[in-house]
């Protein structure tokens, strides 16, 4: 085995008496990739902070040892550790907008950077900041490091973290979540740049996520980590084979799979809170195999195959059963309780003294769709190219610039937004901020019903409790605050809120995208319930295609406004035509092995809606772009049974 760059042994960090990371023990060799596993709470980001000694007020190292390159990090003074921190190790955050200073140019960050690890100042300083954008990836690398971080996209903010952390010639990079907010392509890219850097530089990398596919795809060995303990590591394939914890195995099941409509897994309850007094197995209160054993002993470590687990039944586990494939969803010709026809939302750009009109935005640019009572659209692209302001719009919480939307056979306009709130509501992706945090759970679930009038007013404190119990939350929730309440249990409350008023369109903007697979898990198991419950229709807008798979009869995808692919959920995501949907299919993060196809790369940034490209929005970026690809926008080519694409070069293989 090779030497390791790090060696952590018997870690344990209290924040006020709390054991937050409890005697974790791993390593981590040259050129290495270690993913550390687990869902949010537990102590995976806490373990990296705890690395990095940037342990929040009243945090400290209350034992073990961490030793880098054969120097030990805890014995180090703190102005030692300042040479540490970007020149020993460095460490890409999980939101690079708090973490990248919004008043400090992007270059400049950088530089400081080089000028503390490095030594350069001036044109040399300048020159290496711009190499370092170009080495990931930054298009126009010298203008870039002129601007602020707020005028950059998402996924350039990441690069140029990325940057920023590579400044100093690490020889351990710790990525916290380093795609979690990304689109698929942007995340694809992202990941791409990190193996190819680490490759050239032969660094070590500490890679923490919740995302099994990103696993997968980039590591080299696995930690399992629960309630601050790490529960099981192993080489990926192996670990992928065949995990051994039931925590390991519940995360699998948990995920939406490829061509399975069944019924996801869930694991009920949810990660303990860090300053519990834990006894026994930590994951027992959630485990189906937990025995009285298990609540009183702690289980030690035991070797399975080349993987190491924490578990005192691992591998006389009853071996995992294929999860069934549920009936398949029905699809029915039915009148579509939504039709939306050729909707527009263009914003006018206003300059001078008099704020003339010089321009607009064309955030939607021609939408066209229908949804039937009791099924599923999703629409689906990258972040920017309108799906969000199409839900705000139908719902009149942006106004329509042009276009008819019409809702159970009544079309819409300002004088009936009364008969759109009681008939269609919306589930924001935030519930945090979309929930009142001075309200109590009950009186936001209230707010509604009384503001349009929705059942007895008597009877409304009734309705309100078989709400709570509709989605799965305590019968004291109604009295709590939205704080006291985790990610997921917010989210329940943005869906009973939505329920509230007895709607029959729900329009859920990113519902899953900031949630754990096993809380993901839960609403989508929710969404589909009351789906068949309530013949709810539902505008599902993602960009998480396995959800998609798992949860939409129908698929529209956007870019830069308009639709390009339309059809039944498979025939896009298992045979999409567009080349734009071909790049965003191969970009997701497959855990199956054998499923991957290559992912297509895609030049460039989406354009802005400012200033569309002419003739097909997607030609600068296209692999297949001709001549009229770049003089007229392309009509409709139809595939067959509903399916259809926007696109010369699909009509061309058609005809």
């Amino acid at each position: 085995m090779m030497k390791p760059l790090l060696q952590v042994e018997g870690l344990v960090t209290e924040i006020g008496g709390a054991r937050v990371v409890d005697d974790v023990s791993f390593h981590i060799a040259v050129g290495e990739t270690y993913a550390l596993l687990g869902e949010s709470g537990s102590g995976k980001s806490m373990t990296a902070l705890s690395l990095m000694r940037l342990l929040p007020e009243g945090g400290r190292l209350a034992a073990g040892s961490i030793v880098l390159g054969g120097t030990d990090v805890r014995a180090l003074p703190e102005r030692a550790m300042r040479d540490v921190r970007g020149g020993g190790m460095a460490m890409i955050f999980q939101e690079p907008m708090l973490a990248l200073n919004p008043v400090v140019t992007v270059g400049r960050q950088i530089v400081e950077v080089l000028a503390r690890h490095r030594g350069l100042a001036g044109r040399p300083a300048r020159d290496a900041a711009r190499a370092l954008l170009d080495a990931v990836g930054v298009p126009d690398a010298e203008r870039r490091l002129d601007s602020y971080p707020f005028e950059l996209s998402g996924g350039l903010r990441q690069r140029a973290m990325i940057a920023m952390a590579l400044a100093g010639e690490p020889k351990l990079l710790i990525a916290d979540e380093p795609t979690t907010a990304l689109d698929v392509t942007i995340q694809a890219q992202v990941l791409d740049v990190l193996r190819r850097l680490k490759a050239a530089r032969q660094m070590g990398m500490l890679l923490i996520t919740h995302d099994l596919g990103v696993v997968a795809g980039n590591a080299d060995r696995v930690g399992v980590m629960y309630a601050g303990e790490l529960v099981e590591e192993g080489v990926r394939d192996a670990f992928f084979a065949s995990p051994q914890h039931p925590y390991s195995r519940m995360l699998f099941e948990a995920l939406p799979r490829s061509g399975d409509g069944g019924r996801l897994t869930t694991i009920p309850g949810q990660v303990p809170p860090l300053d519990a007094v834990f006894t026994g197995c930590r994951f027992a209160p959630r485990c189906p195999y937990a025995q009285d054993r298990c609540r009183t002993e702690s289980p030690g470590w035991q070797t399975l195959g080349g993987q190491r687990v924490r578990c005192h039944f691992a591998g006389s586990l009853p071996v995992a059963a294929a999860r069934g494939a549920g009936a398949a969803r029905a699809v029915k010709a039915a009148a579509p309780l939504l039709a939306v026809d050729d909707l527009k939302v263009h914003f006018p750009i206003r300059r001078g003294l008099i704020q003339r009109t010089v321009g607009h935005v064309r955030a939607v640019d021609g939408v066209s769709f229908a949804i039937a009572a009791g099924r599923t659209l999703a629409l689906v692209g990258e972040s920017g190219c309108g799906k969000t302001t199409v839900g705000k719009a139908l719902l009149h919480l942006i106004e329509p610039s042009a276009g008819a939307v019409t809702l159970a056979g009544e079309t819409i306009t300002s004088a009936n937004l009364g008969s759109l709130r009681r008939q269609a509501q919306m589930v924001f992706q935030d519930p945090f901020g979309s929930l009142n945090p001075r309200m109590r759970v009950a009186d936001i679930l209230l707010e509604g019903m009384d503001a349009l009038g929705v059942g007895v007013p008597g009877e409304r404190r009734a309705a309100v409790a078989r709400l709570l119990a509709q989605v799965g939350l305590p019968d004291d929730a109604g009295s709590r605050y939205p704080h006291a309440f985790s990610g997921g249990q917010r989210q329940r409350i943005a869906i009973a809120r939505a329920l509230a008023v007895s709607p029959r369109l729900v329009i859920c903007d990113e519902p899953t995208s900031a949630l754990d697979v096993s809380v993901q898990a839960q609403i989508l198991n929710l969404l589909r319930d009351l789906q068949d419950a309530l013949g709810l229709a539902y505008l599902f807008i993602t960009h998480n295609l396995a959800v998609v798979e798992y949860l939409a009869h129908e698929v529209a995808v956007m870019y830069l406004g308009r639709i390009v692919e339309h059809g039944s959920a498979s025939d896009v995501l298992r045979a999409p035509r567009h080349p734009y949907t071909q790049a965003l299919v191969s970009a997701v993060p497959r855990i199956e092995p054998g499923t991957g196809v290559g992912v297509i790369r895609l030049a460039g940034d989406q354009p802005s809606p400012l200033n569309p490209p002419t003739g097909c929005h997607f030609h600068p970026r296209c692999a297949h772009a001709s001549a009229v690809c770049r003089e007229t926008y392309p009509d409709k080519t139809e595939l067959g049974d509903g399916h259809w694409a926007r696109c010369h070069w699909v009509a061309a293989q058609t005809n």
